[in-house]
């Protein structure tokens, strides 16, 4: 017969896992809202023309992302048309790139080399809780006031 504290311990790493794979779910959506806004700051303008390179993913890839993040009510486009965030989507790029920012200069504080950070952040900021974001700040900014 297991023990109870073995039965908790299941639940725990259950819940981690459902944690882990609804930030999946919303990965993607959080890096097409933050490109969508990184190439509109720098061209004025966001087409699928732009993303797809920058996502190293087909045409067809980003039409398809694209059809998801208006049914989620992030993005907006017409045929033929550039994209546009929403008010949703403009929030969620704003804090998806907030979330990178303490990320990659957290990894960077702590010596990691910055082309690795860049990358490594890259990933990280889709799998870490809100909390876990803030501590990875407060000791970002620790570390750089001792620098």
């Amino acid at each position: 017969m297991a023990k109870k504290g073995a039965h908790q311990g299941l639940e725990t790493r259950a819940r981690g896992f459902r944690t882990t794979r609804a930030a999946h779910a919303d990965e993607t959506a959080e890096d097409y809202v933050e490109a969508i806004a990184d190439v509109i700051d720098e061209h004025g303008e966001c087409r699928v023309r732009d993303l797809a390179p920058m996502m190293g993913v087909s045409h067809v890839t980003v039409v398809r992302t694209i059809e998801r993040l208006v049914k989620q009510g992030l993005a907006e486009t017409e045929p033929y048309r550039p994209i546009g965030l929403t008010a949703k989507g403009r929030r969620l790029a704003k804090k998806s790139r907030e979330r990178h920012e303490v990320v990659l200069r957290f990894l960077l504080e702590m010596g990691v080399p910055a082309k690795q950070a860049q990358i490594d952040a890259e990933g990280i900021e889709h799998h870490v809780s809100d909390a876990t974001v803030q501590a990875m700040r407060r000791l970002a900014d620790r570390l750089a006031s001792q620098a």
